[in-house]
This record gives C-alpha cells, sequence and structure tokens, in this order.
C-alpha cells in the first residue's frame, strides 16, 4: 500500500500544479500557433528536461518555494501527508530538508568511505595471502578426534553465516549497484535484482537477528578474557612470525571479534534493520527516525561485513582445518594442541569433555582421548 501511495502522490501532485498553472495563466491553455523557441543557453530548467527527461525536481522545487508541504492524506501511516521534510540548515551547508542532509551524508560519506573500507580489506586479505599462504599445522596427524563443536552449535553458526551472506551481498547491491552494476547491466535489470534482493533482505533479516541471539548465548562464555589473551595480542598470535602463542577454545582475535563484530555490531544491525522492517516495537516509523536507523544499519554492516571478511578468509584459506572443525565438528589432537593449546590441555586434563555428544562419540575413532 504505501509503495502503491508513493508512486499515486508524486503524480497526482504534478497533475495539480499543472492544472492549477494552466488555470492562472490562460495562455497556458490556449492552443500552440508556432513552434516553441530554442532554450536559451542559461534556460535551466528547459536544458534538464532535454537531457534529463523525468526528472521531477524542479516540481518539487516549486513545492517547497511555495510552502505547501503538508495535506491531508487518508493512509494511516505516519506523516502520510507531509511531502517534504521539515527545513534544516546547519552552519557552513546548503542543507535545506533534514531528507537532503541523510541525502548528502549517504552519498558523499557512507558509500565512497565504506565501499573504500571493505576493498581495502579484501586487498589485504589477497596482499597476505599472497605472501603468507595458508597456516598449516607443523605436527602430523595422530588420528584422535576431538569434538570442537556439535551440532548445536554449528547449525547457529551457519545459520548466522549464510544468512549474513545473503544480506551482505544484497546489502551491496542496494548501496553500490548504481555506480557498480548499473553502467554494465542497465537500469532495467538492475531495478528487478535491486527489488528482488531488497525484498530477500527483509526476510532474511529477521531469521539473522533470531540465530545471533543463539550464538552470543552459546559462546558467550567461551570468549571471555583472560589474562594470556594479553601474550596473543601483544604477538598477534604469531601469525606474521613462526612463534606459537598458545590459546584456550578462542584466541584474543576472535574473542575481540565476538564482542565487537558479533555482540556490538551485529545487536546494532539486528535492531536498526528490525526497526526498518517496521518490526521494533515502541518506534514512531517517522521519516527521520527512519534515516536514522539507516544510517546505523548502513554503518554498522560495513563495518561488520570488513570484520568478517578476515574471520571468513581465517575459517577457509587462512587456517588449514578450521573449516573442516566447523563443517564436522572434529578436529585433530595435533591441529588442537597447536591452534588452542590451552583448550587442548584442558581437554587431556578430563575438564572439557572430548566428545560431547552422542553422535560424535559414536563416530570417534577408538583411541580418542575422552573425560574420566
Amino acid at each position: 500500500m504505501r509503495t502503491i501511495a508513493g508512486l499515486i502522490l508524486p503524480l497526482l501532485l504534478s497533475w495539480g500544479l499543472l492544472g492549477s498553472a494552466q488555470a492562472a495563466d490562460p495562455a497556458a491553455s490556449a492552443p500552440a500557433v508556432a513552434a516553441a523557441p530554442e532554450p536559451k543557453p542559461d534556460d535551466t530548467n528547459a536544458q534538464r528536461a532535454k537531457s534529463q527527461p523525468g526528472n521531477n525536481a524542479p516540481m518539487w522545487r516549486a513545492v517547497r518555494e511555495s510552502g505547501n508541504t503538508q495535506g491531508y492524506s487518508s493512509l494511516p501511516a505516519a506523516e502520510s501527508g507531509i511531502l517534504i521534510q521539515s527545513f534544516v540548515q546547519y552552519p557552513g551547508s546548503s542543507y535545506t530538508t533534514a531528507g537532503e542532509a541523510w541525502r548528502q551524508v549517504r552519498n558523499r560519506w557512507l558509500i565512497p568511505y565504506g565501499g573504500s573500507l571493505v576493498l581495502i580489506m579484501v586487498l589485504a586479505i589477497a596482499l597476505f595471502y599472497w605472501r603468507k599462504g595458508p597456516l598449516e599445522t607443523h605436527a602430523p596427524p595422530t588420528g584422535r578426534m576431538v569434538e570442537r563443536f556439535t551440532a548445536l552449535e554449528r547449525s547457529a553458526h551457519w545459520t548466522v553465516a549464510i544468512s549474513f551472506s545473503i544480506l551482505a551481498i544484497s546489502g551491496l547491491v542496494m548501496m553500490f549497484g548504481k555506480f557498480v552494476l548499473l553502467p554494465v547491466i542497465g537500469g532495467s535489470l538492475l531495478g528487478w535484482l535491486s527489488y528482488a534482493l531488497k525484498t530477500l533482505h527483509n526476510f532474511v533479516g529477521p531469521l539473522f537477528s533470531v540465530g545471533l541471539v543463539l550464538l552470543i548465548v552459546i559462546f558467550i562464555k567461551d570468549n571471555l578474557p583472560k589474562a594470556y589473551d594479553l601474550q596473543w595480542l601483544r604477538s598477534f598470535g604469531g601469525l606474521f612470525s613462526k612463534s606459537h602463542v598458545p590459546s584456550h577454545r578462542f584466541n584474543a582475535g576472535e574473542k575481540i571479534l565476538f564482542w565487537t563484530g558479533v555482540l556490538g555490531l551485529g545487536l546494532l544491525v539486528s535492531l536498526s534493520g528490525l526497526a526498518l522492517d517496521h518490526l521494533f516495537p515502541g518506534i514512531e516509523f517517522t521519516r527521520r527516525n527512519m534515516q536514522i536507523a539507516h544510517l546505523l544499519h548502513a554503518t554498522a554492516g560495513v563495518l561488520m561485513m570488513t570484520m568478517f571478511l578476515g574471520h571468513i578468509y581465517m575459517g577457509t584459506l587462512g587456517v588449514k582445518g578450521a573449516y573442516a572443525a566447523m563443517r564436522d565438528g572434529q578436529v585433530d589432537e595435533s591441529w588442537a594442541k597447536e591452534h588452542h593449546e590451552y583448550w587442548y590441555d584442558d581437554v587431556k586434563a578430563g575438564r572439557i569433555p572430548a566428545q560431547r555428544s552422542a553422535s560424535a562419540s559414536s563416530a570417534a575413532p577408538a583411541g580418542s582421548p575422552r573425560a574420566s
């Protein structure tokens, strides 16, 4: 209903303005008897009509100048009778409405700097992989397996991972498609693609939020900061050297990702997304609130994508065996000892069960370490 109203209101308004102009000027309704003269070089509106057909900016400018920015609408939505947002003037700027201020922040700050940040991370990952390659386990495999992730933990992780990938791709197309894809595939195809991805984005978002909360509840106890995390941070986990830095089930880098990327940015993306979907209770869905929610959502989303690119790299190409751990839930003893030595020590000592689920225990090879 809102989409239909958004298409009809400008059309009715344009008819109203044109009708009023003709009524006020009888010559406007008289039949033309001669060809219109060519527009002068300084006639901006005439030049725009030729170079940008369909551009209705002059019509909206006339509405602003007339002051008739609010009228009557039978639609139940908030501000449905307001055509243009209230006037604001920021010091040293030429912004005339709150909507224009939001558009300028989005187009001049969020899109160029956000896109640059994502691109820099992609290039940094490619350069690191070219120089260092994947991190391998130095000790040979023992054949004795340790359960690293249960089926519930893997289900929660993959729910968040898959839904986030869909949201990230669709969000990137909606944000950068006009600049990257439009020259390649054209406006018609980009329009249909953007509409389909926007609809998918709106439906996948709540699923991501539910999975995110479950992921936080499951893994929060293993991501509490410990004193030995400082040692990992000082040497950056030995990533740029050959030194081995022990850690528990999750190292300090993964804990930072959890608290900032998953819990902090993840909750901010989820809450602002629910507000944009009109699913957040207690919020009046005005233009101003939606613009604030959009800026928060887009900013947190870009930062989250940038951080998760590093996590995706380390969990697939960056560390051999990491992807299999999340896919199958099992890791070899040698892998556990080299990458998470403190966690492996607790497993060997029986403080943490080596096989926590019944399916993993039955599938584990004989000789696998078990809790006494």
